[in-house]
């Protein structure tokens, strides 16, 4: 029988926690979950509140900010370690969903039954929507190559996101309610597969924030899994709501993340002269971010 073990990750997010709490314990599924919240060292007693109410939920509390990954991953250890060994391993399922994140009756048992029904995949994700209804295009992508990347940050993917090169990135020239296979869906609800992780390892804890749900899907793409992102339901993303209070820290992690997935996967078959403009391009294009987000007003900052 398929499980699926939830875990949450939260810092100072306590109200966005409760209703994501709610909405996941109101799950209409045939498969059994757990769900573990990773308090990431808020330095409160906000989460525990917040998960009082949901007895069936085990609280970790973090010692200090351990990012993304690295609060993942304190949930993950115990859990892969636990969890039986052996073929029953393929039937178990790890799924990553962010406080801002609230998902849809439906949402765990159709990914859930996905993955059941195609053991070669070992990722896959649902339409994710944003408050205002639009979809949130980082919920299906291809890897940020160098020539991915380029299109994206220098406006040729805004420009033109009908083409298929120049959109490549977020996939704007597919039809969002069309089932693909895709390189990557989004850390933000992410439903893996043991098997998958266990070949790979945890979360890249390099990546404070951004890019390691990236860098997970390549490992697993290069074992020989498939990740698919699957419009057969949908969850409602508060995007940003996690890091907007920290939108100048949250521009340097974002693009310290596209430098290090670069140096990681693409630097070490390039030649020299191609990674120095690379390396310009992200410094440039995120000093530009960090200058222009500077001036906005308090209420319109934004992450990237």
């Amino acid at each position: 029988m398929a499980q699926v073990h939830v875990v949450i990750v939260n810092y100072m997010t306590a109200g966005l926690l409760r209703q994501c709490l709610t909405h996941l314990c109101s799950s209409e599924t045939a498969y059994p979950y757990t769900v573990t919240v990773v308090d990431n060292g808020s330095g409160d007693e906000s989460a525990a509140r917040a998960c009082a109410d949901f007895p069936q939920v085990e609280l970790l509390v973090a010692p200090r900010n351990l990012g993304f990954a690295g609060g993942n991953n304190l949930a993950l250890r115990p859990l892969l370690d636990r969890l039986p060994a052996g073929a029953a391993r393929e039937h178990e399922y790890v799924l990553l969903l962010n406080t801002d994140l609230f998902v849809a009756p439906d949402t765990l048992h159709v990914l859930t039954g996905f993955l059941e029904r195609h053991p070669r995949v070992g990722i896959v994700g649902p339409r994710v929507n944003k408050r205002d209804g639009s979809l949130d295009l980082a919920c299906r992508r291809s890897f940020p190559t160098p020539a991915n990347a380029f299109y994206k940050l220098f406006g040729l993917a805004r420009r033109f996101p009908r083409h298929p090169r120049f959109a490549a990135y977020n996939l704007t020239h597919r039809d969002p309610d069309e089932l693909t296979e895709v390189d990557s869906v989004v850390g933000a609800c992410m439903l893996a597969r043991v098997a998958a992780i266990d070949q790979v390892g945890l979360l890249d804890d390099r990546f404070f924030m951004y890019g390691e749900d990236l860098d997970w899907a390549y490992r697993i793409k290069a074992r020989g899994w498939r990740v698919f992102y699957c419009p057969f339901t949908h969850v409602l993303h508060y995007k940003g709501a996690t890091s907007a209070r920290q939108s100048g820290r949250m521009i340097v992690e974002f693009y310290r993340a596209m430098y290090l997935f670069h140096r990681k996967h693409y630097a070490p078959r390039l030649a020299r002269p191609v990674n120095w403009m690379v390396t310009g391009g992200i410094v440039a294009r995120g000093s530009l971010a960090l200058t222009t987000n500077a001036f906005r007003p308090a209420g319109k900052k934004r992450v990237a």
